[in-house]
């Protein structure tokens, strides 16, 4: 090789080097500062719905300008492109260190629309710069180089996982807020020299129009755009879905929500790697995965979840995968790039819209799931079968038609046994007759996608499908943006059993259907449970008209702890769950003991913080018996807030019961650094009470009077509390700074 050809090469492995390094630079920090931003507006904001679905569309119409003003900058010769975007980069740099402005929402603005101000105008034009350096970069290399720009594609999100992962498992539990917004600062800087350095390779006398394959190439017609948005729909769609059946269906753990987010921005570095290996290989097995998809979609995860949950993040990985090296196989010339991933961005949005916006509102139970897999399968290409038997079947163009007609009958007859809805034939074998049937039908449609598509459809009903229809068409689901709720009887005989209110996997709330049992408080809050000490001793620490507030309706269990003279007020985020409490034919514990109870709905801490000074005696945080926590409800500030709405001698019940995380420390810290004084119980049935549905649970009880705390200690007779003493190292929570890494649990 001559002494010119080796400087050449060295040259383009500098300016690929270079490209690389600042693509991913890009999306590292597009993908920091969004759970960085989420963090710093959560105190301020509250977790109400209608607040993260706003934000989410804050990110999506950024994204979709950044990636719109790239596709414009295009028609601009290239070297202009370069100084607008980086003069565009000095110009936003004025809105630095990043962070939330400083105004205050009134009491009666609607939320979704101050977040849309608040959001867009904190981070707006810092977020757009950043969010058009994919498409951009990938443009000025191909200018620079004349090379193909779309593996540079895979670098990208390489960045955004990495971005993705390191702020919960480093940004976050080493640094406070104000820290991280310094840090993104400096990062903005070192990524506007990474572009002025990128810019240097561009070519002085190059046109905007990029002209690597053919400089006349035709632009991409109506059906093949229409194309484009349903295979970048799909998959960002399907990431959604999969993460709420994930934590709602199956183990509902926290940062658990990562993982599928984490392996559809991997599925993108497969798919659009220059080495086709990965991504051949994930569309040749991805109808076979799809039915493992199906399989999963209706049974949840009460019995092996852990295999469950990796079988679903495999269907997400091999399906996004197989649908996006399907969008690179479709891609246009380098001249059409920006607009390429123009329609890319508009189609993930459409996915995440009808996930987080439209799902909700149409359906009552998660079935945009098993809807988006029979999707995927419309949606993968037609390949001949890997297996010789469906080869041979479905070589002959003529036997397709009535063949494939002839199956989908029969699955349907199948699904309807498999279901138990045929008289006669609803016993077990006849089911897994049905189900074994279904999956070799299904293992003979692959090659034909239609076909493969309505035999997961038939396995889907097979499978619990058509008994998740039925409790939908009796009314039985509840869905609301904070998930959804079933409402079941457990019929024991004789007028017995149990009436319970469960959120996927986790029980929320049981009542017994016994005459006699019937408005006895249950599950977490049993009679000698921390709460349930609290509440029947409180005339003897509060006198007879002691005034209680509860955070966390649920099925209202403890609205029966009422004596007469007391005031209550109940604080409830879901008007869903208000609903279920409120109807008779759901739960009495409301009608019966609590008929027009006091119910103010929102986020508890705005609520809380917007009520008179002492104006409560007991306070109740329940807003834990799920296993994921809001996080702003743990921080120094939200004790603040309870003690400004408590008496001075009045008593702080907190409900620290999870699988995964061990919440002691946090509650201890609070405590110590706010001069609080805090005793623990760690309640375990007895096995005598099995019948009467008790369960354990951890209450912390708090108060800033000493006293008071050993006078509930006394009243509780043997029942023992323990001295809650903080871990030594450990750092209280505050609105600044907190990370649940430091309190999960080894094993659950």
């Amino acid at each position: 090789m001559t002494g010119a050809g080796r400087q050449e090469d060295w040259n383009l492995i500098g300016t690929r080097t270079r490209f690389v390094v600042t693509i991913c630079a890009g999306s590292f920090l597009l993908f920091l500062v969004q759970p960085m931003i989420a963090r710093m507006a959560l105190p301020r904001l509250g977790g109400a719905p209608s607040v993260w679905n706003s934000a989410m569309l804050v990110y999506q119409a950024l994204l979709l300008a950044g990636y719109a003003y790239a596709h414009l900058l295009g028609r601009v010769p290239a070297r202009r492109q370069a100084l607008i975007h980086l003069g565009l980069f000095l110009i936003s740099a004025i809105f630095l260190p990043i962070g939330l402005m400083g105004w205050q929402p009134s009491a009666d603005i609607e939320p979704a629309l101050w977040v849309l101000w608040l959001l867009g105008a904190s981070i707006g034009p810092l977020f757009f710069v950043v969010a058009a350096q994919a498409p951009l970069l990938q443009r000025w290399y191909a200018l620079s180089e004349g090379r193909d720009p779309y593996p540079l594609y895979a670098a990208s999100n390489l960045g955004s996982f990495a971005g993705l992962i390191a702020y919960p498992l480093l940004v976050e539990p080493l640094l406070a807020l104000k820290a991280q917004s310094i840090l993104w600062s400096l990062g903005y800087g070192a990524l506007f020299f990474l572009v002025y350095m990128s810019a240097r390779r561009l070519p002085a006398d190059s046109p905007g129009e990029v002209a690597v394959e053919a400089s006349d190439a035709p632009p991409p017609g109506t059906r093949r755009m229409l194309h484009w948005l349903a295979l970048s729909a799909v998959p960002s769609g399907l990431m959604l879905a999969t993460s709420l059946y994930l934590t709602t269906d199956i183990v509902a753990m926290p940062l658990l929500w990562i993982v599928p987010l984490g392996l559809y921005l991997l599925s993108f570095s497969l798919a659009f790697a220059a080495g086709r290996g990965g991504a051949d290989f994930c569309v040749s097995i991805a109808p076979l995965i799809l039915l493992i998809g199906a399989c999963i979609a209706f049974t949840g995860g009460v019995h092996f979840p852990v295999f469950i949950a990796l079988g679903i993040v495999a269907v997400l990985f091999v399906a996004s995968t197989a649908l996006h090296a399907r969008l690179y196989e479709l891609r246009p010339a380098p001249a059409h790039l920006t607009r390429f991933y123009l329609l890319m961005s508009v189609g993930g949005m459409l996915g995440g819209l009808f996930c987080a916006l439209i799902a909700p509102l149409i359906f009552d139970w998660t079935y945009e799931y098993p809807i988006l897999l029979a999707a995927a399968a419309l949606l993968l290409p037609d390949r001949e079968a890997a297996l010789r038997l469906p080869r041979l079947i479905w070589e002959n163009p003529q036997r397709r038609v009535w063949l494939a007609t002839i199956i989908l009958l029969i699955g349907l007859i199948l699904s309807l046994v498999g279901g138990g809805l045929v008289p006669g034939l609803d016993t077990q074998i006849f089911k897994t007759i049905s189900f074994v049937t279904i999956i070799g039908l299904s293992i003979v449609a692959l090659g034909h996608r239609w076909l493969t598509a309505g035999m997961l459809v038939y396995l889907m009903l097979c499978l619990s499908g058509w008994e998740k229809l039925s409790q939908s068409a009796s009314g039985m689901l509840t869905r609301s943006y904070f998930g959804v709720y079933g409402v079941a009887n457990r019929d024991r005989g004789a007028g017995a059993g149990e009436r319970i209110l469960f959120h996927g996997t986790t029980l929320h709330g049981i009542q017994n259907r016994a005459k006699d049992r019937e408005l006895d408080p249950t599950s977490y809050y049993a009679p000698d449970s921390g709460v349930g000490l609290a509440m029947r001793n409180a005339p003897a620490l509060f006198g007879p008209r002691a005034r209680i507030d509860v955070v966390g309706l649920g099925a209202g269990t403890l609205a029966c702890y009422i004596r007469p003279g007391q005031t209550w007020h109940f604080y409830e985020i879901d008007p869903a769950m208000v609903a279920i409490a409120r109807d008779p034919a759901d739960f009495t514990f409301l009608s019966r003991c609590q008929p027009r109870a006091n119910i103010i709905i929102g986020d508890a801490r705005m609520t809380l913080a917007r009520q008179p000074v002492g104006g409560a005696d007991l306070l109740v945080i329940d807003a834990f018996s799920s296993d994921s926590i809001p996080m702003h409800l743990l921080t120094r500030e939200a004790l603040n807030i309870y003690g400004r709405r408590l008496a001075r001698d009045g008593v702080l019940l907190i409900h620290i019961s999870n699988r995964y995380l061990d919440l002691r420390p946090v509650v201890a810290g609070d405590a110590a650094a706010a001069g609080w004084h805090a005793r623990l119980r760690h309640y375990l049935p007895d096995k005598r009470d099995a019948d009467r549905n008790y369960a354990a649970s951890i209450w912390v009880a708090l108060s800033r009077d000493p006293a008071q705390l050993d006078r509930l200690v006394a009243l509780s007779g043997r029942e023992q509390w323990q001295y809650l003493k903080p871990r030594p190292g450990f750092s209280a929570w505050t609105d600044d700074h907190a990370s649940i890494l430091p309190v999960l649990k080894v094993r659950p």
